[in-house]
């Protein structure tokens, strides 16, 4: 299973054990945060850029995207990549803030210029990101946290 963008690894404890994992980041500080983290899984840190991993075409089951696509400069190209990466029937979990079309959210389209350049974007739209990539499909989509402003999405790879 590869996680996308790993980070310090706060995820690590909650996984099932029975996969084995592969977490990539682009900050190799952040591995070494991950690692203890890790402690019950079979993990392998690999620093790495998610708009361009270094791994073969459908080498992973499945893969986790938390937190991620709304902070990479590219979330077409990492959401691509992923979709490379995953076997034909794998699954892709992604947890994110995102808009959806046509919702007005003033406020975090307001902030954005400045949270971009900080932590994250605020006006990343999902189904935008997700119609550059057509050999994922989507088969549930539900909001989580904050009144919807994040949402658990699983897509199947084709």
């Amino acid at each position: 299973m590869l996680l996308a963008g790993v980070g310090t690894g706060l995820d690590l404890p909650h996984l099932p054990p029975q996969h084995h994992y592969v977490g990539v980041d682009f900050n190799r500080p952040m591995l070494r945060r991950a690692l203890p983290r890790a402690g019950h899984l079979d993990f392998l840190p690999v620093q790495g850029d998610v708009h361009a991993l270094p791994f073969t075409d459908a080498s992973f089951d499945g893969a986790i995207l938390h937190l991620i696509l709304a902070v990479v400069p590219d979330p077409e190209r990492c959401l691509g990549e992923i979709a490379r990466l995953v076997r034909p029937g794998g699954q892709v979990l992604v947890f994110d803030k995102f808009l959806r079309h046509g919702q007005p959210a003033f406020l975090r389209r307001l902030a954005n210029p400045l949270m971009r350049r900080v932590a994250t974007r605020l006006d990343v739209i999902f189904e935008d990101v997700l119609a550059t990539t057509p050999t994922l499909v989507l088969e549930n989509d539900r909001p989580a946290l904050a009144g919807g402003w994040f949402r658990l999405i699983r897509l199947r790879r084709l």
